[in-house]
């Protein structure tokens, strides 16, 4: 089941994103394909997204792009921009791609990281090599963290922060009550002490 995707689209974060052939078909086996579908990517690189890193696997590939419009946009370039040559330059017929994708937007420099190396190990974990360097279909034109993004870390650490300060004010509001109840006790043993001597009156 492919998860939901967020609604935030605009071009101030990065993606992870990833698609998958028609009923997984090894159509990126072939050197040919393989070969058109990094062209057709660098293609659109800096028009439809600025690509940061890609694997080509036998049957998916992963990104990690920046969209210049929408995540939805930019995977309408690749996909639909790659099955208008393969069917014109390679003679493929039928359907190429499997329905939609999925994304994950980039949260911080962390999960950038991650998802480089997720794209980096996919080969050697697929076992189509034993070392990254003998893989020629993955790239990565754009390593450094895109220090311009707006990552939604930002938003996350300023939540948290306002959590702790809340935290912390609920903390002393429990320590006031605290005293406040001790003092209350303090008066009401003071008002039966008082109270005392006129009953024995």
């Amino acid at each position: 089941m492919r998860p939901t995707r967020e609604t935030t689209r605009s071009n101030e974060y990065a993606y992870f994103v990833s698609t998958q052939t028609a009923a997984r078909r090894s159509l990126f086996q072939v050197e040919r394909t393989a070969r058109l579908m990094v062209d057709t990517l660098k293609h659109y690189d800096g028009t439809g997204y600025r690509l940061h890193a890609y694997v080509i696997m036998p049957d998916h590939l992963h990104l990690l792009i920046t969209p210049t419009e929408s995540v939805e946009k930019s995977m309408q370039l690749i996909k639909g921009g790659f099955s208008f040559r393969a069917k014109r330059e390679l003679q493929c017929h039928g359907e190429i791609w499997q329905t939609g994708f999925t994304d994950h937007r980039i949260r911080d420099e962390e999960d950038w990281k991650r998802h480089l190396e997720y794209i980096r190990s996919n080969p050697i974990e697929a076992r189509l090599v034993e070392d990254i360097v003998l893989y020629e279909f993955i790239g990565f034109l754009d390593k450094e963290f895109p220090r311009g993004l707006k990552p939604a870390s930002i938003g996350d650490l300023d939540v948290r922060a306002k959590a702790r300060t809340l935290h912390s004010e609920a903390r002393t509001l429990h320590s006031e009550a605290r005293t406040l109840h001790s003092e209350a006790r303090t008066l009401h043993s003071e008002a039966r002490t008082l109270q005392s001597p006129n009953q024995t009156i």
